[in-house]
């Protein structure tokens, strides 16, 4: 009975796929939909591959940010393993665009990047690596302005080489 069940649940997923999958297909046939409107944004390989906050600001466009009240990060204080730490970035500036989140210590300061779209709420969630105790930046492109928040999280185990 119970292998009667997980067949039918089984036929039901993969039906459901087939539906899913035909529905994007025509509209990207149509034209109604682009590969940029559901796909990753471009990805931006000289700010992942800089080395340090100043050359990832430069990669992105954003020069010299101004620390913003407006950013938030929600992370540990204390991370018992680098290699996985659970960070959160929430805006609350206007128009918010872009999202990035920055480990100043780590061998590439860029670890993760988010475009925003319009009407979504402007906050992300994801783990990132932290080599060793270090300053986590919040990097938010909003109204045409870069804005940044900064928080320390303290390593204890792990991490980038750890």
């Amino acid at each position: 009975m119970e292998q009667a069940i997980a067949s039918s649940n089984q036929v039901q997923q993969r039906r459901d796929f087939l539906r899913i999958s035909t529905v994007f297909g025509l509209a990207f046939a149509a034209g109604l939909l682009k590969p940029s409107d559901v796909f990753a944004a471009e990805w931006n390989n000289k700010a992942f591959e800089a080395k340090n906050l100043q050359d990832a600001f430069a990669a992105l466009g954003a020069g010299s940010p101004a620390v913003s009240a407006d950013i938030s990060i929600s992370a540990a204080d204390i991370a018992e393993n680098g290699a996985v730490v659970p960070v959160t970035v929430s805006s609350k500036a206007a128009n918010t665009e872009y999202i990035a989140i920055l480990i100043e210590k780590n061998p590439n300061a860029m670890s993760a990047g988010f475009g925003i779209p319009e009407g979504t709420e402007p906050a992300v969630t994801t783990r990132v690596k932290v080599g060793e105790t270090s300053n986590v930046h919040a990097l938010v492109k909003a109204d045409g302005k870069w804005l940044v928040a900064s928080k320390e999280i303290k390593v204890t185990l792990g991490g980038c080489g750890g």
